[in-house]
């Protein structure tokens, strides 16, 4: 059968010329399923073209770490072959481009940093920093440029976690970050002695943190990931006000203690306006290595629970796994040194899942959670 009989038995059933504007109409199947529109009207198709029977064009998404990237390809074309006639080839070019928290006092102090976002705890010991350092390390592995900023000045762990040991050093008057695992990364442990504490007063913690933020050369980032130390004191606030954050991240146990304290965390930030982004549920469970059995050792759903309870973003659960503390301790982080396994996935899952949060904050429906507080009557 000749092309011309071909497109005119294919036109006889329903199917359209292959034009610019029918390929266009076609797409506007596809829609995101984070920011409920589609990829048309979103303006992800770029440089559309037409060699032939032919089609290319880009996808331009909001961040390289789309959870739905390879869902996309596959609607993409099946969307252009069931509407269109004699469709030939079709190549689509993934790209991005991040949105950018667009502030005036932000743009002076971090001109090239698109977007800031907290890694916060209500307490310690719930493996905030772990959390912290895998999201960064897992969003540079999925092609972002990514920094971390240690803000828990008086127990600082980036360094040990990140394998690094060296001093940072000073160019045009501006400290240059270390990196590694493609992070750019500063912390207080960079610049004091390992063996000795930090014993500093509030006001020279929040200087401390300031400096990080005004006097490093962190360049352009798509994404400055800040671990916070536990609680809600002065470095927490001074940042806030410092800064205006993207959005903060929640990360806590599923027992009633660390959620008791990660609702206060939630409170806080809802209190300065810095848009809660999600909820992750570390030590989630153990799976026993010998029968495969499931272990809810700090009990079970708080964390998914407490995100309903208060409308924010359910990130995801980590497990408890031995692996998990051997890569901190080691310095080498598990969605890198062991990126295939059921653990590095799911954190991947989650770096995603906040990069598709943080581009809802600007297409999208706002996840900021809108937390009502209770004062009991005092009469």
């Amino acid at each position: 059968m000749n092309r011309e009989s071909h497109q005119g038995r294919n036109e006889i059933i329903g199917m359209k010329k292959l034009t610019e504007e029918n390929i266009l109409e076609a797409l506007k199947q596809v829609q995101d399923p984070d920011l409920h529109r589609n990829i048309v009207e979103l303006g992800f198709v770029k440089n559309l073209g037409i060699a032939g029977n032919n089609i290319r064009f880009d996808l331009q998404l909001t961040t390289p770490a789309c959870p739905v990237r390879d869902q996309f390809i596959a609607e993409c074309e099946k969307a252009i072959r069931g509407d269109l006639a004699d469709v030939g080839k079709i190549d689509i070019t993934m790209t991005s481009h991040v949105q950018r928290n667009t502030h005036a006092t932000k743009d002076q102090i971090l001109p090239g940093v698109k977007n800031t976002i907290a890694v916060a705890s209500g307490k310690g010991g719930v493996g905030k920093s772990t959390v912290a350092v895998n999201l960064a390390v897992a969003l540079a592995m999925d092609g972002a440029s990514v920094g971390l900023i240690d803000a828990d000045i008086y127990g600082p762990s980036i360094p040990l976690m990140f394998g690094i040991n060296e001093r940072p050093k000073v160019k045009d008057n501006k400290l240059q970050p270390l990196e590694r695992y493609g992070v750019k990364v500063m912390s207080i442990g960079f610049l004091v002695d390992p063996m000795e504490a930090v014993i500093w007063r509030g006001p020279m913690a929040s200087g401390a943190m300031k400096q990080f933020l005004s006097d490093v050369q962190w360049a352009d980032l798509d994404y400055l990931i800040l671990d916070m130390p536990p609680g809600t004191g002065d470095i927490q606030l001074t940042l806030v006000q410092t800064i205006p954050l993207t959005g903060a991240v929640i990360v806590t146990t599923p027992q009633d203690v660390a959620l008791a304290d990660a609702k206060k965390g939630l409170v806080m930030f809802n209190k300065v306006h810095v848009p809660v982004l999600g909820i992750v549920e570390n030590m989630s469970y153990f799976i026993c290595s010998h029968c495969g059995q499931r272990e809810n050792i700090f009990d079970s759903g708080g964390g998914r629970r407490t995100s309903e309870e208060l409308n924010v973003p359910f990130l995801g659960e980590i497990p408890i796994d031995t692996k998990v503390r051997i890569g901190g301790d080691k310095g080498i982080p598990i969605v890198f040194g062991e990126p295939d396994s059921p653990q590095g996935k799911i954190i991947q899952g989650i770096a995603r899942k906040l990069a598709a949060q943080i581009s809802i904050q600007y297409l999208g429906t706002p996840a900021v959670p809108k937390i009502e507080i209770l004062v009991p009557d005092q009469n």
